[in-house]
Protein backbone atom coordinates (compact mmCIF):
# COMPACT_ATOMS: atom_id res chain seq x y z
CA UNK A 1 0.00 0.00 0.00
CA UNK A 2 1.05 3.13 -1.00
CA UNK A 3 0.06 6.96 0.41
CA UNK A 4 1.13 9.52 -1.51
CA UNK A 5 1.24 13.42 -0.29
CA UNK A 6 2.89 16.38 -2.04
CA UNK A 7 4.56 13.82 -4.41
CA UNK A 8 6.21 12.07 -1.16
CA UNK A 9 5.06 8.22 -0.82
CA UNK A 10 5.84 5.57 2.38
CA UNK A 11 4.85 1.90 2.54
CA UNK A 12 3.38 0.15 5.63
CA UNK A 13 2.65 -3.21 4.32
CA UNK A 14 0.18 -4.65 7.12
CA UNK A 15 1.56 -7.34 9.28
CA UNK A 16 0.16 -10.79 8.04
CA UNK A 17 1.88 -13.27 10.60
CA UNK A 18 2.95 -13.08 14.05
CA UNK A 19 6.86 -12.30 14.41
CA UNK A 20 9.01 -14.02 16.56
CA UNK A 21 12.82 -14.34 17.44
CA UNK A 22 14.02 -17.15 14.97
CA UNK A 23 17.25 -16.86 17.14
CA UNK A 24 17.89 -17.84 21.16
CA UNK A 25 17.08 -21.99 20.73
CA UNK A 26 19.71 -24.60 21.13
CA UNK A 27 22.59 -22.87 22.93
CA UNK A 28 24.30 -25.15 24.39
CA UNK A 29 25.09 -27.60 21.34
CA UNK A 30 29.17 -28.05 22.70
CA UNK A 31 29.55 -30.79 25.47
CA UNK A 32 32.46 -33.01 25.98
CA UNK A 33 32.24 -35.75 23.75
CA UNK A 34 29.30 -34.50 21.54
CA UNK A 35 30.33 -35.51 18.28
CA UNK A 36 28.90 -31.58 17.26
CA UNK A 37 31.98 -29.21 18.45
CA UNK A 38 31.74 -25.55 17.77
CA UNK A 39 35.00 -23.77 18.91
CA UNK A 40 35.05 -20.32 20.14
CA UNK A 41 31.25 -19.98 19.41
CA UNK A 42 30.05 -16.96 21.74
CA UNK A 43 26.59 -16.77 22.53
CA UNK A 44 25.47 -15.01 19.47
CA UNK A 45 27.03 -17.61 17.52
CA UNK A 46 25.40 -20.33 19.06
CA UNK A 47 21.80 -18.86 18.48
CA UNK A 48 22.63 -17.94 15.07
CA UNK A 49 24.01 -21.46 14.52
CA UNK A 50 20.44 -22.73 15.75
CA UNK A 51 18.56 -20.27 13.72
CA UNK A 52 20.24 -21.76 10.59
CA UNK A 53 19.15 -25.50 11.36
CA UNK A 54 16.57 -24.81 9.40
CA UNK A 55 12.86 -22.78 8.33
CA UNK A 56 10.74 -25.45 9.65
CA UNK A 57 11.97 -24.43 13.02
CA UNK A 58 11.59 -21.10 12.09
CA UNK A 59 8.57 -21.41 10.33
CA UNK A 60 6.91 -23.27 13.06
CA UNK A 61 8.29 -21.22 16.11
CA UNK A 62 6.54 -18.15 14.15
CA UNK A 63 3.27 -19.59 14.11
CA UNK A 64 3.73 -20.55 17.74
CA UNK A 65 4.47 -17.45 19.52
CA UNK A 66 2.82 -14.10 18.95
CA UNK A 67 5.55 -11.00 18.15
CA UNK A 68 5.05 -9.13 21.15
CA UNK A 69 5.32 -11.11 24.23
CA UNK A 70 4.74 -7.97 26.23
CA UNK A 71 8.13 -6.77 24.98
CA UNK A 72 10.08 -10.19 26.27
CA UNK A 73 10.80 -13.54 24.61
CA UNK A 74 9.44 -16.25 26.63
CA UNK A 75 12.58 -17.82 25.85
CA UNK A 76 14.96 -15.16 27.47
CA UNK A 77 13.34 -14.47 30.54
CA UNK A 78 15.42 -16.33 32.68
CA UNK A 79 18.50 -14.50 30.96
CA UNK A 80 17.01 -11.09 31.54
CA UNK A 81 16.43 -12.02 35.19
CA UNK A 82 19.69 -12.82 35.92
CA UNK A 83 21.66 -9.78 34.11
CA UNK A 84 18.85 -8.07 36.36
CA UNK A 85 19.69 -4.48 34.09
CA UNK A 86 16.48 -2.58 34.52
CA UNK A 87 15.70 1.16 33.33
CA UNK A 88 12.82 3.85 33.29
CA UNK A 89 10.34 4.27 35.44
CA UNK A 90 7.84 1.77 37.01
CA UNK A 91 4.47 3.97 37.85
CA UNK A 92 2.84 1.09 39.95
CA UNK A 93 4.90 0.75 42.69
CA UNK A 94 2.06 -0.67 45.01
CA UNK A 95 1.90 -3.81 42.23
CA UNK A 96 4.07 -6.47 41.11
CA UNK A 97 7.01 -4.65 38.35
CA UNK A 98 5.72 -4.84 34.76
CA UNK A 99 7.81 -6.82 32.21
CA UNK A 100 11.23 -6.75 32.53
CA UNK A 101 13.54 -5.31 29.93
CA UNK A 102 12.89 -7.02 26.76
CA UNK A 103 16.50 -8.48 25.59
CA UNK A 104 16.86 -10.66 22.85
CA UNK A 105 18.19 -14.55 24.00
CA UNK A 106 22.12 -13.89 24.17
CA UNK A 107 22.22 -15.01 20.29
CA UNK A 108 23.53 -11.44 20.29
CA UNK A 109 25.64 -10.43 22.79
CA UNK A 110 29.25 -9.55 23.00
CA UNK A 111 31.15 -5.93 23.31
CA UNK A 112 31.46 -4.49 20.69
CA UNK A 113 33.87 -1.33 21.27
CA UNK A 114 34.34 -1.04 17.20
CA UNK A 115 31.13 0.03 16.41
CA UNK A 116 31.32 3.00 17.73
CA UNK A 117 33.11 6.14 15.91
CA UNK A 118 35.99 6.28 13.94
CA UNK A 119 38.24 7.64 16.65
CA UNK A 120 37.83 5.20 19.00
CA UNK A 121 40.14 2.56 19.97
CA UNK A 122 39.79 -0.86 18.92
CA UNK A 123 37.94 -0.66 15.56
CA UNK A 124 38.93 -3.23 13.51
CA UNK A 125 38.20 -3.88 9.62
CA UNK A 126 37.90 -7.65 8.64
CA UNK A 127 41.28 -9.44 7.05
CA UNK A 128 41.71 -8.95 3.36
CA UNK A 129 40.48 -12.12 2.62
CA UNK A 130 37.21 -11.81 4.38
CA UNK A 131 36.64 -8.41 2.59
CA UNK A 132 37.29 -9.46 -0.56
CA UNK A 133 35.01 -12.37 -0.59
CA UNK A 134 32.37 -10.28 0.42
CA UNK A 135 33.19 -7.23 -2.12
CA UNK A 136 33.30 -10.19 -4.60
CA UNK A 137 29.55 -10.93 -3.29
CA UNK A 138 27.91 -7.49 -2.80
CA UNK A 139 29.36 -5.63 -5.33
CA UNK A 140 27.84 -7.08 -8.40
CA UNK A 141 24.40 -6.70 -6.58
CA UNK A 142 25.19 -2.99 -5.88
CA UNK A 143 25.33 -2.06 -9.24
CA UNK A 144 21.80 -2.77 -9.65
CA UNK A 145 20.20 -0.23 -12.05
CA UNK A 146 17.18 -0.43 -9.52
CA UNK A 147 18.98 0.58 -6.83
CA UNK A 148 18.72 4.24 -8.15
CA UNK A 149 21.80 6.95 -8.68
CA UNK A 150 23.34 6.81 -5.49
CA UNK A 151 23.41 3.62 -3.19
CA UNK A 152 25.88 3.38 -0.29
CA UNK A 153 26.44 -0.16 2.30
CA UNK A 154 27.87 -1.27 5.09
CA UNK A 155 28.29 -4.91 6.98
CA UNK A 156 29.38 -5.77 10.24
CA UNK A 157 30.19 -9.12 11.89
CA UNK A 158 28.51 -8.62 15.64
CA UNK A 159 30.35 -10.79 17.09
CA UNK A 160 33.83 -9.17 16.78
CA UNK A 161 32.99 -5.56 15.53
CA UNK A 162 34.97 -6.00 12.49
CA UNK A 163 33.26 -3.97 9.19
CA UNK A 164 33.33 -6.52 6.50
CA UNK A 165 32.34 -4.70 4.09
CA UNK A 166 31.79 -0.54 3.30
CA UNK A 167 30.76 1.47 0.29
CA UNK A 168 29.76 5.15 0.96
CA UNK A 169 29.86 4.12 4.67
CA UNK A 170 29.45 7.90 6.09
CA UNK A 171 27.87 8.94 3.22
CA UNK A 172 24.55 11.33 4.60
CA UNK A 173 21.33 9.40 2.58
CA UNK A 174 17.75 9.82 3.66
CA UNK A 175 17.08 7.06 5.20
CA UNK A 176 13.22 6.89 5.04
CA UNK A 177 11.79 4.31 7.90
CA UNK A 178 15.01 3.08 8.64
CA UNK A 179 15.36 5.75 11.09
CA UNK A 180 13.52 4.64 13.29
CA UNK A 181 16.32 2.17 14.48
CA UNK A 182 17.64 5.65 15.70
CA UNK A 183 14.47 6.44 17.64
CA UNK A 184 14.65 3.53 19.03
CA UNK A 185 17.82 2.91 20.14
CA UNK A 186 17.55 6.37 21.74
CA UNK A 187 14.20 6.32 23.24
CA UNK A 188 15.48 2.82 25.01
CA UNK A 189 18.76 4.18 26.20
CA UNK A 190 16.88 7.13 27.46
CA UNK A 191 14.02 6.01 29.34
CA UNK A 192 14.93 1.62 29.45
CA UNK A 193 12.51 -0.89 28.14
CA UNK A 194 10.47 -1.06 31.39
CA UNK A 195 9.18 2.62 30.90
CA UNK A 196 5.25 2.99 30.51
CA UNK A 197 3.30 6.15 29.42
CA UNK A 198 0.79 6.96 31.65
CA UNK A 199 -2.71 8.27 31.39
CA UNK A 200 -4.43 9.51 33.88
CA UNK A 201 -7.46 11.52 35.38
CA UNK A 202 -7.55 13.90 38.28
CA UNK A 203 -10.20 15.56 39.97
CA UNK A 204 -10.42 18.89 41.55
CA UNK A 205 -10.71 18.98 45.57
CA UNK A 206 -14.43 18.84 45.27
CA UNK A 207 -14.65 16.33 42.62
CA UNK A 208 -17.03 18.48 40.69
CA UNK A 209 -14.44 18.74 37.57
CA UNK A 210 -12.20 16.18 35.97
CA UNK A 211 -9.15 16.19 33.40
CA UNK A 212 -8.55 13.37 31.24
CA UNK A 213 -4.21 14.23 30.85
CA UNK A 214 -2.32 12.40 28.32
CA UNK A 215 1.10 11.26 28.57
CA UNK A 216 1.50 10.62 25.12
CA UNK A 217 0.60 7.30 24.91
CA UNK A 218 -0.66 6.37 21.06
CA UNK A 219 -1.71 2.72 21.77
CA UNK A 220 -4.29 4.00 24.44
CA UNK A 221 -7.55 2.24 23.27
CA UNK A 222 -11.53 2.44 24.41
CA UNK A 223 -10.73 -0.51 26.55
CA UNK A 224 -8.13 1.24 28.54
CA UNK A 225 -10.59 4.26 28.42
CA UNK A 226 -13.42 2.32 29.79
CA UNK A 227 -11.46 1.02 32.95
CA UNK A 228 -10.50 4.88 33.00
CA UNK A 229 -13.92 5.81 33.53
CA UNK A 230 -14.92 2.58 35.71
CA UNK A 231 -12.39 3.82 38.20
CA UNK A 232 -13.13 7.57 37.85
CA UNK A 233 -17.06 7.12 38.41
CA UNK A 234 -16.32 4.48 41.52
CA UNK A 235 -14.32 7.69 42.75
CA UNK A 236 -16.87 10.22 42.17
CA UNK A 237 -20.09 7.91 43.44
CA UNK A 238 -17.78 7.76 46.66
CA UNK A 239 -18.60 11.08 47.02
CA UNK A 240 -22.15 11.48 45.78
CA UNK A 241 -21.26 13.41 42.90
CA UNK A 242 -23.24 12.61 39.38
CA UNK A 243 -22.50 14.95 37.56
CA UNK A 244 -19.12 16.50 36.06
CA UNK A 245 -17.38 19.28 34.38
CA UNK A 246 -14.73 17.25 31.79
CA UNK A 247 -12.03 18.72 29.96
CA UNK A 248 -9.13 17.33 28.51
CA UNK A 249 -5.04 18.33 28.71
CA UNK A 250 -2.61 17.65 26.18
CA UNK A 251 -0.55 19.96 26.86
CA UNK A 252 2.57 17.59 27.22
CA UNK A 253 3.35 17.86 23.60
CA UNK A 254 4.60 21.32 22.51
CA UNK A 255 5.10 22.58 19.06
CA UNK A 256 2.69 21.63 15.86
CA UNK A 257 0.54 18.25 15.64
CA UNK A 258 0.87 18.12 11.74
CA UNK A 259 4.12 16.23 10.59
CA UNK A 260 5.59 18.21 7.58
CA UNK A 261 4.04 15.96 5.30
CA UNK A 262 1.19 17.30 6.10
CA UNK A 263 -2.37 15.43 6.25
CA UNK A 264 -1.63 11.66 5.95
CA UNK A 265 -2.98 8.53 6.21
CA UNK A 266 0.81 7.37 7.59
CA UNK A 267 0.56 9.44 10.28
CA UNK A 268 -2.23 11.03 12.65
CA UNK A 269 -1.35 14.60 14.06
CA UNK A 270 0.81 14.09 16.70
CA UNK A 271 -1.06 14.37 20.29
CA UNK A 272 -0.09 13.33 23.78
CA UNK A 273 -4.29 12.10 24.09
CA UNK A 274 -4.87 10.16 21.35
CA UNK A 275 -6.50 6.36 20.82
CA UNK A 276 -5.98 3.93 18.71
CA UNK A 277 -3.40 6.24 17.00
CA UNK A 278 -5.54 8.46 15.84
CA UNK A 279 -7.36 5.76 13.53
CA UNK A 280 -10.68 5.77 12.26
CA UNK A 281 -11.14 2.30 11.30
CA UNK A 282 -10.50 -1.06 12.65
CA UNK A 283 -6.88 -1.34 11.30
CA UNK A 284 -3.59 -1.85 13.76
CA UNK A 285 -1.09 -1.05 11.28
CA UNK A 286 -0.50 0.58 8.00
CA UNK A 287 -2.15 3.77 6.57
CA UNK A 288 -5.83 4.35 7.75
CA UNK A 289 -8.01 7.20 7.57
CA UNK A 290 -7.22 9.51 10.56
CA UNK A 291 -9.00 11.57 13.22
CA UNK A 292 -8.21 15.92 12.56
CA UNK A 293 -8.55 16.13 16.40
CA UNK A 294 -7.13 12.86 18.17
CA UNK A 295 -7.31 14.91 21.51
CA UNK A 296 -10.53 15.87 21.49
CA UNK A 297 -12.14 12.85 19.72
CA UNK A 298 -10.51 10.59 22.92
CA UNK A 299 -11.94 12.82 25.51
CA UNK A 300 -15.10 12.63 23.83
CA UNK A 301 -15.58 9.08 23.76
CA UNK A 302 -13.84 9.11 27.25
CA UNK A 303 -17.14 11.17 27.95
CA UNK A 304 -19.36 9.15 26.39
CA UNK A 305 -18.29 5.97 29.04
CA UNK A 306 -18.69 8.25 32.05
CA UNK A 307 -22.16 8.58 31.59
CA UNK A 308 -22.89 4.81 30.19
CA UNK A 309 -21.48 4.10 34.36
CA UNK A 310 -23.16 6.59 35.19
CA UNK A 311 -21.57 10.48 35.59
CA UNK A 312 -23.32 12.96 33.94
CA UNK A 313 -20.76 15.23 31.47
CA UNK A 314 -21.72 18.85 31.62
CA UNK A 315 -21.00 20.53 29.44
CA UNK A 316 -18.89 18.93 26.46
CA UNK A 317 -15.45 18.54 27.10
CA UNK A 318 -13.30 21.02 26.46
CA UNK A 319 -9.28 21.68 26.47
CA UNK A 320 -7.65 22.15 30.11
CA UNK A 321 -5.38 21.70 32.69
CA UNK A 322 -6.00 20.42 35.72
CA UNK A 323 -5.96 22.85 38.62
CA UNK A 324 -2.52 22.80 41.39
CA UNK A 325 -4.77 20.99 43.80
CA UNK A 326 -6.08 18.07 42.05
CA UNK A 327 -5.72 14.46 42.72
CA UNK A 328 -5.70 11.31 40.67
CA UNK A 329 -8.18 9.11 40.64
CA UNK A 330 -8.01 7.16 37.83
CA UNK A 331 -4.94 6.02 36.05
CA UNK A 332 -3.68 3.56 32.78
CA UNK A 333 -0.53 2.23 31.47
CA UNK A 334 0.69 1.49 28.30
CA UNK A 335 2.73 -1.34 27.37
CA UNK A 336 5.98 -1.20 28.36
CA UNK A 337 8.95 1.04 26.21
CA UNK A 338 10.16 -2.28 24.43
CA UNK A 339 7.09 -3.60 23.30
CA UNK A 340 6.06 -0.15 21.97
CA UNK A 341 9.36 -0.47 20.34
CA UNK A 342 9.00 -3.74 18.69
CA UNK A 343 5.96 -2.82 17.67
CA UNK A 344 6.89 0.57 15.84
CA UNK A 345 9.65 -1.40 13.79
CA UNK A 346 7.55 -4.72 13.05
CA UNK A 347 4.90 -2.55 11.93
CA UNK A 348 6.90 0.79 10.43
CA UNK A 349 4.47 2.68 12.94
CA UNK A 350 4.84 5.81 12.35
CA UNK A 351 2.67 7.32 15.37
CA UNK A 352 4.47 5.03 17.92
CA UNK A 353 7.99 6.06 16.71
CA UNK A 354 7.21 10.09 16.82
CA UNK A 355 5.52 9.46 20.35
CA UNK A 356 9.12 7.60 21.18
CA UNK A 357 11.47 10.82 19.65
CA UNK A 358 8.86 13.10 22.16
CA UNK A 359 9.27 10.84 24.99
CA UNK A 360 12.72 10.95 24.90
CA UNK A 361 12.79 14.75 24.46
CA UNK A 362 10.81 14.70 27.45
CA UNK A 363 13.23 12.39 29.44
CA UNK A 364 16.08 14.88 28.53
CA UNK A 365 13.84 17.78 29.75
CA UNK A 366 13.32 19.33 25.98
CA UNK A 367 10.24 20.24 24.31
CA UNK A 368 8.28 17.65 23.42
CA UNK A 369 8.17 18.71 19.48
CA UNK A 370 9.95 17.96 16.56
CA UNK A 371 12.61 20.25 17.60
CA UNK A 372 13.41 18.81 20.82
CA UNK A 373 13.16 15.52 19.46
CA UNK A 374 15.76 15.85 16.68
CA UNK A 375 18.25 17.30 19.63
CA UNK A 376 17.71 14.80 22.30
CA UNK A 377 17.80 11.53 20.14
CA UNK A 378 21.28 13.53 18.56
CA UNK A 379 22.31 14.22 22.50
CA UNK A 380 21.55 10.55 23.47
CA UNK A 381 22.90 9.10 20.35
CA UNK A 382 26.37 11.24 20.68
CA UNK A 383 26.08 9.59 24.10
CA UNK A 384 26.44 5.94 22.85
CA UNK A 385 29.82 7.59 20.87
CA UNK A 386 28.36 6.21 17.48
CA UNK A 387 29.22 7.96 14.34
CA UNK A 388 26.59 10.96 13.64
CA UNK A 389 28.79 12.92 11.09
CA UNK A 390 26.05 14.48 8.56
CA UNK A 391 23.12 13.08 10.51
CA UNK A 392 19.87 15.07 11.42
CA UNK A 393 17.04 13.49 12.29
CA UNK A 394 13.46 15.91 11.49
CA UNK A 395 11.56 13.58 12.55
CA UNK A 396 11.30 10.21 14.89
CA UNK A 397 9.62 8.17 12.20
CA UNK A 398 11.37 8.90 8.45
CA UNK A 399 9.03 10.40 6.81
CA UNK A 400 10.22 13.68 6.63
CA UNK A 401 12.92 13.87 3.65
CA UNK A 402 15.38 16.38 5.65
CA UNK A 403 16.13 12.41 7.74
CA UNK A 404 20.08 12.16 6.97
CA UNK A 405 21.65 9.05 8.11
CA UNK A 406 25.11 7.00 6.84
CA UNK A 407 24.82 3.35 6.16
CA UNK A 408 27.70 3.08 8.79
CA UNK A 409 25.41 4.90 11.82
CA UNK A 410 22.51 2.49 11.06
CA UNK A 411 25.25 -0.73 11.18
CA UNK A 412 26.85 0.72 13.94
CA UNK A 413 23.21 0.61 15.65
CA UNK A 414 22.39 -2.70 15.22
CA UNK A 415 25.74 -3.60 15.87
CA UNK A 416 25.19 -1.74 19.27
CA UNK A 417 22.01 -3.37 20.27
CA UNK A 418 23.68 -6.43 20.31
CA UNK A 419 26.08 -5.81 22.15
CA UNK A 420 25.98 -7.31 25.54
CA UNK A 421 27.01 -3.96 27.55
CA UNK A 422 23.64 -2.76 26.24
CA UNK A 423 20.72 -5.27 26.70
CA UNK A 424 18.33 -2.32 27.23
CA UNK A 425 18.43 -2.42 23.30
CA UNK A 426 17.47 -5.81 22.76
CA UNK A 427 13.90 -4.38 21.49
CA UNK A 428 15.45 -3.26 18.24
CA UNK A 429 16.59 -6.09 17.47
CA UNK A 430 13.46 -8.82 18.38
CA UNK A 431 11.09 -6.08 16.77
CA UNK A 432 12.47 -6.47 13.09
CA UNK A 433 10.31 -8.06 10.70
CA UNK A 434 11.70 -11.65 9.96
CA UNK A 435 12.25 -12.55 6.21
CA UNK A 436 8.98 -13.61 4.56
CA UNK A 437 7.29 -13.75 7.94
CA UNK A 438 6.09 -10.83 9.61
CA UNK A 439 5.69 -7.09 9.63
CA UNK A 440 7.01 -4.68 6.23
CA UNK A 441 8.70 -7.68 5.30
CA UNK A 442 5.98 -10.72 5.40
CA UNK A 443 5.47 -10.00 1.73
CA UNK A 444 8.97 -9.94 0.61
CA UNK A 445 11.41 -13.63 -0.04
CA UNK A 446 10.34 -16.20 -1.25
CA UNK A 447 10.11 -19.57 1.04
CA UNK A 448 12.77 -20.61 -1.55
CA UNK A 449 15.07 -18.18 -0.72
CA UNK A 450 18.36 -18.60 0.99
CA UNK A 451 17.62 -15.48 3.45
CA UNK A 452 13.87 -16.37 4.55
CA UNK A 453 13.29 -16.44 8.20
CA UNK A 454 17.23 -15.71 8.53
CA UNK A 455 16.82 -11.77 7.86
CA UNK A 456 15.55 -9.91 10.14
CA UNK A 457 15.52 -5.86 8.87
CA UNK A 458 13.96 -2.84 8.86
CA UNK A 459 12.64 -1.41 5.47
CA UNK A 460 12.07 2.40 3.83
CA UNK A 461 10.87 3.62 1.60
CA UNK A 462 9.62 7.52 0.51
CA UNK A 463 9.61 8.19 -3.49
CA UNK A 464 12.90 7.77 -5.01
CA UNK A 465 14.26 5.76 -1.61
CA UNK A 466 14.68 2.54 -0.77
CA UNK A 467 16.45 1.09 2.29
CA UNK A 468 16.97 -1.87 4.45
CA UNK A 469 18.64 -2.50 7.84
CA UNK A 470 18.79 -5.39 9.88
CA UNK A 471 20.67 -8.44 10.76
CA UNK A 472 21.40 -11.64 9.21
CA UNK A 473 23.12 -15.11 9.97
CA UNK A 474 25.64 -16.41 7.50
CA UNK A 475 26.38 -19.93 7.06
CA UNK A 476 28.98 -19.46 9.38
CA UNK A 477 26.60 -18.82 11.89
CA UNK A 478 27.53 -15.34 12.37
CA UNK A 479 25.31 -12.71 13.41
CA UNK A 480 25.59 -9.64 10.53
CA UNK A 481 24.57 -6.45 10.91
CA UNK A 482 23.49 -4.70 7.33
CA UNK A 483 22.63 -1.09 6.34
CA UNK A 484 21.78 -0.53 2.77
CA UNK A 485 20.74 2.54 1.11
CA UNK A 486 19.49 3.95 -2.19
CA UNK A 487 18.05 7.09 -3.54
CA UNK A 488 17.02 7.84 -6.96
CA UNK A 489 15.01 4.65 -7.76
CA UNK A 490 12.15 4.49 -10.12
CA UNK A 491 10.19 1.38 -9.08
CA UNK A 492 10.16 0.87 -5.19
CA UNK A 493 8.96 -3.05 -6.20
CA UNK A 494 12.63 -3.63 -8.18
CA UNK A 495 14.76 -1.95 -5.67
CA UNK A 496 13.26 -3.51 -2.65
CA UNK A 497 14.22 -7.16 -4.69
CA UNK A 498 17.91 -5.89 -5.31
CA UNK A 499 18.01 -4.72 -1.31
CA UNK A 500 16.63 -7.79 -0.34
CA UNK A 501 19.15 -9.94 -2.96
CA UNK A 502 22.21 -8.07 -1.28
CA UNK A 503 20.44 -9.37 2.27
CA UNK A 504 19.99 -12.84 0.90
CA UNK A 505 23.82 -12.86 -0.22
CA UNK A 506 24.51 -12.57 3.19
CA UNK A 507 23.01 -15.21 4.26
CA UNK A 508 24.74 -17.55 1.60
CA UNK A 509 27.98 -16.14 2.08
CA UNK A 510 30.27 -19.04 2.68
CA UNK A 511 34.09 -17.52 3.50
Amino acid sequence: MCARERGWSTVDEPVKKPSVDPLGKLRRLTRQGSVIRLKRLNDRQFTAVSAGLGLALAAGVVLAAGPWDSGQRKAERDWAAARSRTGGAHHDPGTPPGPEAAPSAPAVLAPLSSVVDNAAPGRRDAPDGAAAALRAALRPLLKAPALGTVRTAVVIDTATGERLYGQGADTPMTPASTVKIATAVAALSALGPDHRIATTVRASSDFRSVTLVGGGDPTLDKAALRALATDTARALKDRGVKTVRLSYDASRYSGPARHPIGPNENIAPVSALMTDEGRLDSSHSGPAPRSDDPAGDTARTFGGLLDDAGIAIRPRPAPGKPSATSRPVAEHLSAPLSALVERALTNSDNDIAEALARQTALAAGRPADFNGGRSAVTAQLKKLRLPLKGANFADGSGLNRKDKVTAGLLAGLLALAADADHPELRPVLTGLPVAGFSGTLSDRYTRKSAGTGLIRAKTGTLTGVNTLAGTVVDRQGRLLAFAFLASGTTSPSKAQSSLDALATSLAARTR
